[in-house]
């Protein structure tokens, strides 16, 4: 059992920056990919990045590619997520998720274990 616990959301002026911070327990951590996933109202939940086990690789949704950085720290059992010049268009609940293998993917049910999300409003 995996348990996913995500911070650092809230409420932002367009332009601004947050950091989302998503803290693990349970199964091995530093085995296995993480990804940041989000969900916008009346939206389907979308793909935002994913860092491999050693966090050597990154991938990005083309919509936040050079705006956002997913970052891993295995000591600390944690995975982040940097959001900068953010956009209105950027508001959603945030979730954290756990891979079930090592490598990069962008598809949801590569994902075994989620968080219960943090939300995050962008105003204009």
């Amino acid at each position: 059992q995996v348990q996913l616990v995500e911070s650092g959301g809230g409420l932002v002026r367009a332009g601004g920056s947050l950091r989302l911070s998503c803290a693990a327990s349970g199964r091995t951590f530093s085995s296995y990919a993480m990804g940041w996933f989000r969900q916008a109202p009346g939206k389907e939940r979308e793909f935002v990045a994913s860092i491999s086990w050693h966090g050597g690789s990154t991938d990005y949704a083309d919509s936040v590619k050079g705006r956002f950085t997913i970052s891993r720290d295995n000591a600390k059992n944690s995975v982040y997520l940097q959001m900068n010049d953010l956009k209105p268009e950027d508001t959603a609940v945030y979730y954290c998720a756990h891979g079930s293998g090592t490598y990069l993917t962008r598809a949801s049910y590569e994902y075994d274990y989620w968080g219960q999300g943090t939300e995050v409003t962008v105003s204009s």
